[in-house]
């Protein structure tokens, strides 16, 4: 199986220390990947090294085959376009309003792409994700929720290949979480990959072909899911690692 993202020998270092070292790890192209572990292990930073959106101190990032960090503008942006990222909090920009928010990665990946259009992209991307309210407000206005709907719809927009989710349903009701997960089934019917950061067994066990366990910023599990389930001593590992 051909890989999408590599990690190789890669450490990534804050104030306080290592938060991933020497981690090794592979995500298979056209497949789903979940990421897990106890709270604070570095689950999110191995997802944020994976998107390149972290430079490690160490080690190279790799994107078919190519170490991010050597990538030429054309090549970076084309990886950009190709992947998107949901982040946890959603980061959404405080200073500008939503449509401007949205419409931003339009403008930078399709420079040629018409006022009109962009703007039809946008209506049928976030009625996609069930945000119902105007565009013309800011962040501030919205309930969390609601901002991981308009993070998710911007994720979209660009009709990524590679999706990077990090803990994507929090913050969402039941109906919100299970329209999202609807479209990231569609996703993985289109044949794109995805690596999504969850404490949720539900969406491990429905969704994931993959599991990497990643514990005090090591990767201790790169598995089938299927054989993590089968083996009972790895299933209850996996059980006590999300739940910690």
């Amino acid at each position: 199986m051909t890989e999408i993202v590599k990690l190789k020998n890669v450490s990534f270092s804050a104030q306080e220390g290592f938060v991933v070292q020497n981690v090794t790890v592979d995500f298979t192209a056209a497949k789903t990947t979940a990421i897990v572990g106890p709270s604070g292990g570095g689950k999110s930073t191995v997802l944020k090294l994976a998107a390149g959106l972290l430079v490690p101190d160490n080690g190279e990032v790799l994107y078919k085959g190519k170490n991010v960090a050597q990538m030429n503008r054309s090549e970076n942006l084309d990886f950009r376009r190709e992947g998107a990222f949901v982040f946890q909090d959603s980061a959404l920009w405080a200073n500008q309003d939503l449509y401007q928010i949205l419409e931003l990665p339009l403008k930078i990946h399709y420079p040629a792409m018409s006022k009109w259009e962009r703007a039809k992209r946008i209506r049928e991307t976030t009625s996609r994700v069930g945000y119902k309210r105007e565009l013309g407000i800011r962040p501030s206005r919205l309930s969390m929720g609601e901002q991981k709907l308009i993070a998710f719809a911007r994720a979209l927009l660009c009709e990524p290949s590679l999706l990077f989710l990090d803990e994507w349903t929090e913050s969402l009701d039941e109906t919100a979480a299970d329209r999202l997960i609807d479209i990231v089934r569609q996703k993985q019917r289109e044949g794109s990959s995805i690596i999504f950061v969850s404490h949720d067994m539900r969406l491990i066990m429905d969704l994931a072909d993959f599991v990497v366990m990643v514990i005090d910023g090591k990767v201790t599990i790169k598995a089938p899911k299927d054989n993590i389930i089968s083996d009972l001593l790895l299933n209850d590992f996996l059980k006590i690692g999300i739940a910690s």
